[in-house]
């Protein structure tokens, strides 16, 4: 059985702590978040469950981080791979077309870097 690559474990416990600290954001305060970053949010609802969806993810990443072997963490990293290139492409579009702030940019280049990442290491393995 092929052990885990440190690199990939390394992306993995990265993306768990910006997966809770966006996903916490999200779910707990995502109002002051949107007011301070000027993004409109009429309704919060939306963006609590956005929340708990990245604190599963994280959660997935830190089960990974810590499983032995390849065999245990390939579906997460595909998980990864399409979560990470969906986010990038919606926040292009909306970015491009929807008028999004300007502050999407930072979703964009870090869920890019990840997508990058995991792609990566999923074609390596």
């Amino acid at each position: 059985m092929k052990p885990i690559p440190s690199g990939l474990k390394t992306t993995f416990l990265v993306h768990v702590i910006v997966g809770l600290v966006f996903g916490l954001i999200y779910l707990l305060i995502p109002a002051l978040f949107g007011k301070t970053t000027g993004w409109p949010m009429p309704d919060v609802y939306p963006y609590r469950i956005i929340g708990a969806a990245i604190l599963a993810f994280t959660a997935s990443s830190w089960l990974a981080y810590r499983a032995p072997v390849w065999d245990k963490v390939r579906i997460v990293v595909q998980l990864e791979i399409v979560w990470t290139v969906l986010n990038v492409l919606v926040g292009l579009w909306g970015l491009l077309f929807a008028g999004y702030p300007a502050i999407g940019w930072v979703n964009i280049v870090t869920m890019g870097a990840f997508a990058v990442a995991f792609g990566y290491f999923y074609r390596r393995e």
